[in-house]
């Protein structure tokens, strides 16, 4: 049944023999055990302190019980463990299923004993939880003395901790104080319920601590995607930006290289016409030297003097200055820096 699912390994959440109970309070199987954190607390499984885990024998107990209701239930194979017979009484004191005969001689030869059998078709007809109450038996203690595992145990030893049988009780003098066997269980069941009330009012603060832990966390994540949006919006809004002032440079190193090349252009249209003038009155002069008369000399000597003259003083250097050089590109260089 779903109420009964906490007596799996709350590792892996099935059924094992060997349930073992850590000292974080947690249920494992021996499977889950071999690992170095318990899976549910992720609590570190060691022996440094010698203990780290025992076996869970109401978790193991109550496993073997069930499988004894599932058989009732189920109806298979369910005979009496005397004679073989077919089963019709459950004894949770012998732990064994009786026949209609078996249970009469039960009866007769334990009237003295506290055994209350009970019929398997009203155990059928009952819940798991009723067959668990049935089977609580509060005189299974045994001694601890293995030789008196068969005497009735209802004395307890303070000083060493032990349940005893009266044998023991008398024969041995290192035991005592006593106390009886019913109170001790009731005293540890009322420790365990104080110890336990203190633990709840102590949960509700550890509650209300990992509440506040978990607002924190949520209100980091949300602190953290809120950054990471606003990252997201900034570095966007900067990329626009350096793509607009790209766009601003390259037309203006455009408009710089258009304005250099007209500049250029009428640079080199002067310079090529001075060279071309010079050209010209390099071979007039070489011509005149060839085939000019005295007449010819005389009449266009000045005119050509005052030319070459004149390109003597319009040296191509002198006219073509700075402005032959490459144009300045200082503005891009100086926002290019600034970027």
């Amino acid at each position: 049944e779903n109420g009964f699912q906490f007596i799996l390994c709350e590792g892996c959440r099935q059924e094992s023999p060997n349930l073992k109970l850590l000292s974080c309070l947690h249920t494992l199987c021996l499977s889950c055990l071999s690992k170095n954190k318990c899976p549910v607390c992720q609590t570190s499984i060691s022996q440094a302190n010698g203990i780290c885990h025992m076996d869970n024998l109401l978790f193991t107990n109550l496993r073997v019980r069930l499988k004894v209701y599932e058989k009732i239930v189920d109806g298979v194979n369910l005979s009496c463990d005397n004679c073989k017979k077919g089963a019709e009484f459950w004894c949770p004191e012998c732990e064994e299923f009786l026949c209609a005969k078996c249970f009469e001689a039960h009866q007769h030869y334990l009237k003295k004993e506290r055994h209350e059998p009970k019929r398997v078709m009203d155990i059928r007809a009952g819940s798991a939880k009723d067959f668990l109450d049935g089977a609580r038996r509060t005189g299974n203690l045994s001694c601890s003395n293995l030789t008196h595992k068969s005497q009735t145990v209802g004395i307890y030893c303070k000083k060493c901790e032990k349940a005893l049988c009266c044998i023991c009780t008398m024969l041995d003098s290192q035991h005592g104080p006593f106390c009886d066997i019913r109170g001790e269980t009731q005293r540890r069941q009322e420790e365990l319920a104080t110890i336990n009330q203190e633990l709840r009012q102590k949960r509700s603060i550890l509650e209300a601590t990992f509440m506040s832990l978990q607002d924190k966390a949520a209100r980091l994540k949300e602190a953290q995607q809120e950054m990471q949006e606003l990252i997201r919006q900034r570095v966007e809004q900067l990329v626009e930006l350096l793509r607009r002032e790209e766009e601003e440079l390259l037309g203006l190193v455009e408009a710089r290289q258009e304005q250099g090349h007209r500049e250029l252009a009428g640079e080199l249209q002067r310079v090529g016409g001075l060279l071309q003038r010079m050209e010209a009155g390099e071979r007039l002069v070489e011509t005149m030297n060839l085939y000019a008369t005295e007449q010819e000399v005389m009449d266009m000597q000045p005119f050509i003097k005052g030319s070459l003259e004149e390109l003597q003083r319009l040296e191509p250097l002198a006219v073509a200055g700075d402005r032959t050089q490459p144009r300045d590109m200082a503005e891009c260089r100086a926002r290019l820096q600034a970027l």
